[in-house]
């Protein structure tokens, strides 16, 4: 099972889209695909729905693995009510095996203490390779191996999706050098396409130009494509505009430029991932295990609208400080390299998922219908065909189960079990043409709702922080109307009124109520954090906990960090304590005699330095960082606790460091500030570093995001 990450209906070559990819052309040449497969429009509760066959609410997925409102429907984590297919493929002989992006497991249990219960070798699968967050630096991955960290890969040419499929091919090398009789299943879970958009210029170069025309001439051209291939209908008609998406033509000639490169980096991101995926099906023909393996390429939701109207270079939430339109062409030719971290304006996830509307995050056609390829050739006696029946990620796993003779038992392990929720998709395997077979599906995300019955869609746009009771109903006859483009509700009221009534029906079945809007309250939920209580940390030289889910909360609070030393002779460098990376963090550390302490809010470095060198006798080096609003900071240090200089902080970070963890007396993955280079260990003798934290004050997290949001 191969996952890639925010990738569109219409980004794949075999789906009409403008990017090559032609190792999942071929297997879809060779295969079936699927022009009415839908996912949740986000990652993790698409991901549950893959590995358990059962509804992302009903298993406790209803948002991504971050966040927990306390409700059974919301807690960050796959019950074990809901086995996954690695448990009960495992308990029957396979050899099971995870490689890449996880994110089913809450922050608070990534560290390496665990819990493990809710990590891959926790539900099933043998070994693990990958990242457990819902992203990563693919020139720094953030990596874990099993139940342990790994040091970040070196080497020049160094890129995580080649990693990935390093280790696939090492598994399975391990695999049949056993000379094993069992079986194997493997997860394969790419970062690619999901920001940032990061791969080698090669890549990027052999998209150069190709998107000068912009995302509206891309919309035409692919939807034209689509039609010619039968991706879909004959008469799907192209729906208005996402109201967020300029025309390109209104662009100035500089957002042009950038906006093209963008997609030039992403496209070279995408088909760089098919390059690697090429290397594994390689692998498969030349040990004779292609013909019956069966082999299901597929995105978790559409493309992504998460770069807002003009993209941007660096994630410019953490600071509240979106940069300008000079900022971003200073650092076009640096795009897709590891200083960037870049994602494309939301005209290209248009065009991405043509011909529908809406994005990933989105219960309309944009944000929940997605590629779906099947390649077995010992199975399927027709080949390129293109299925039209209606499917849903919770039916992949009833299909497997299915071919295989298997079924879910009520009890695993001593825990009663979900009944599954998808309906078997093994009938189109022998007739392409069949009927669809399933009866409905519900869909819910951030608010935003829809139900298919029957041929027939509601669907409402939810807009945040209005009542839910207010939302407004679309009716789309999906079976005549594929795109979406003609809301019926006007003229079948009674039609909308079935369909939304057996959403709440659906709702209350699978645990979707009470519906929930909110992110950056439940991202730093209390009840969801195990060190809200807790206001000092102390760090041992060493140290590197890699994950910011393991830090302490330091946004919008005021903190002091102490670092205990050995009096020295002579100078001394070196890094104390970091949290983050390259893109937002901090970083306090001593360099040429003096204390540094560089805060860096999506690369906004506010940098202050000790206004004397550090005396040979120091033992206590603190920095004391005092909130003064939303914006601003001040950074004041002491030697031996006498003060020693200060200055004020601005930008201060918002809603979150980058994934770089928790570093002390050295530096790992990227570092955080501009002014060293990792690992920049300290030279010292350091015995400890220890951070205390003030008490927050109510509300601080939603008043400051409130601000900065005011300032847009």
């Amino acid at each position: 099972m191969v996952v890639l990450d925010d990738v569109g209906f219409a980004q794949l070559g075999c789906y009409g889209g403008d990017i090559d990819t032609p190792v999942i052309d071929r297997l879809a040449g060779r295969g079936a695909r699927y022009r009415n497969f839908h996912v949740t429009a986000l990652c993790s509760p698409t991901r549950a729905c893959l590995l358990t066959g059962r509804n992302h609410h009903a298993v406790g997925m209803g948002l991504v693995a971050n966040m927990d409102n306390g409700f059974p429907g919301y807690r960050g984590y796959v019950s074990h009510e809901a086995t996954t297919i690695a448990e009960l493929l495992g308990d029957v002989g396979y050899a099971t095996y995870c490689v890449g992006k996880w994110h089913l497991v809450p922050p608070r249990e990534m560290g390496p203490l665990g819990p493990f219960d809710h990590w891959p070798l926790g539900r099933g699968f043998d070994h693990y390779y990958g990242f457990l967050h819902g992203m990563t630096d693919q020139w720094t991955p953030n990596l874990w191996e099993d139940n342990h960290s790994v040091a970040q890969p070196e080497g020049p040419d160094y890129h995580l999706s080649a990693d990935l499929v390093d280790h696939s091919l090492e598994y399975l090398r391990d695999y049949l050098s056993a000379n094993s009789d069992r079986p194997f299943f493997m997860y394969l879970a790419f970062g690619a396409g999901h920001n940032p958009h990061q791969v080698p210029r090669p890549y990027i170069e052999r998209y150069a130009g190709r998107f000068d025309d912009g995302w509206d001439a891309a919309r035409d051209r692919i939807l034209a494509r689509q039609i010619a291939a039968g991706v879909v209908p004959g008469d799907t008609r192209m729906p208005p505009p996402n109201p967020d998406v300029a025309p390109w033509d209104s662009l100035s000639g500089d957002e042009r430029r950038l906006f093209a490169r963008m997609e030039e980096v992403f496209a070279g991101f995408l088909t760089h991932a098919d390059d690697q995926l090429g290397r594994l099906v390689d692998f498969l023909e030349a040990h004779n295990l292609i013909d019956d393996t069966m082999l299901i390429v597929l995105s978790d939701n559409g493309a992504s609208s998460e770069g807002g109207r003009f993209g941007y270079v660096s994630p410019p939430h953490r600071s509240g400080r979106f940069p300008t339109l000079a900022d971003n062409l200073g650092q076009v030719d640096l795009l897709g390299g590891p200083l960037t971290a870049n994602h494309y304006p939301s005209g290209w996830a248009q065009a991405g998922n043509t011909p529908l509307r809406y994005y990933k995050m989105h219960t309309h056609g944009g944000g929940i219908r997605a590629p779906l390829i099947i390649h077995w050739p010992a199975r399927l006696t027709h080949r390129a065909v293109i299925g039209d029946q209606y499917h849903h990620a919770v039916d992949i796993v009833p299909t497997i189960l299915q071919e295989l003779g298997l079924s879910v038992p009520d009890e695993f392990r001593g825990v009663p079990q979900l009944p599954l929720h998808g309906t078997s998709m093994a009938y189109t395997f022998d007739d392409p043409q069949a009927a669809t077979r399933k009866d409905r599906q519900y869909y819910e995300i951030h608010g935003h709702r829809g139900l298919w019955h029957e041929g027939w869609k509601a669907v409402t746009y939810h807009h945040p922080g209005t009542p839910f009771a207010d939302d407004r109903w679309e009716l789309y006859h999906i079976e005549e109307d594929f795109s979406e483009s003609t809301d019926l509700a006007d003229i079948h009221p009674d039609k909308v009124g079935e369909l939304v009534a057996l959403w709440w029906v659906e709702a209350g079945a699978n645990a979707v109520l009470p519906l929930e809007e909110r992110t950056v309250t439940l991202s730093g939920d209390p009840n969801a954090e195990p060190r809200a209580d807790k206001y000092t940390f102390t760090y041992l030289p060493g140290t590197f906990l890699p994950d910011t889910a393991m830090c302490p909360d330091l946004f919008n609070r005021s903190f002091r960090i102490s670092a205990v030393v050995e009096a020295f002779e002579g100078a001394h460098n070196g890094l104390l304590l970091a949290i983050g990376d390259r893109f937002a963090g901090f970083s306090f550390f001593v360099q040429d005699g003096h204390l540094v302490f560089d805060y860096n809010a999506s690369r906004n470095h506010s940098i202050v330095t000790t206004s004397q060198p550090i005396p040979e006798s120091a033992t206590l080096l603190d920095v004391a960082i005092e909130v003064i609003d939303p914006r601003n900071a001040e950074a004041t240090f002491f030697v031996d606790g006498r003060e020693s200089g200060n200055a004020v902080i601005s930008p201060t970070i918002v809603t979150g460091i980058s994934m770089g963890g928790i570093q002390c007396g050295r530096g790992y993955l990227t570092p955080v500030s501009e002014r060293y280079a990792n690992p920049f260990v300290y030279t010292g003798e350091l015995h400890s570093v220890t951070v205390t934290l003030q008490q927050k004050p109510p509300n601080a997290d939603e008043e400051a995001f409130a601000v900065i949001m005011r300032e847009q």
